[in-house]
């Protein structure tokens, strides 16, 4: 049981440690010919309004109240969450960075 507690905190942890989309778009040269290009300025604009999107998922205290089943649920939420905020930012860098992929967004699995 505590090891399965702590996976649990550890996979918090880690969910929050992923970079909002917009923090990363600031982070692109303007100078770079990508950033200036038509799929570049849709990802930034998505970007912008990404994590109001973000804002939908089930909250940890509101798992607490439906028990032990609503908290891996509402882990598994925050979890799914990362993965795709992550794959958002692999794909916005592609489209507006001619740098080579950061090793944080390289593995997307």
């Amino acid at each position: 049981m505590k090891a399965k507690l702590f996976a649990a905190m550890t996979m918090l942890a880690v969910a929050g440690c992923t970079t909002q989309p917009a923090e990363h778009a600031n982070t692109f040269s303007t100078l770079d010919p990508k950033w200036r290009s038509a799929e570049c300025a849709k990802a930034r604009e998505a970007a912008s309004n990404h994590e109001a999107s973000e804002k939908k998922t089930m909250s940890y205290s509101a798992g607490l109240l439906l028990g032990p089943y609503g908290l891996g649920i509402a882990m598994a939420g925050k979890q799914h969450q990362a993965k795709m905020r992550k794959q958002f930012a692999r794909d916005m860098h592609l489209k507006c960075s001619s740098q080579p992929l950061p090793a944080g967004l390289a593995a997307t699995r």
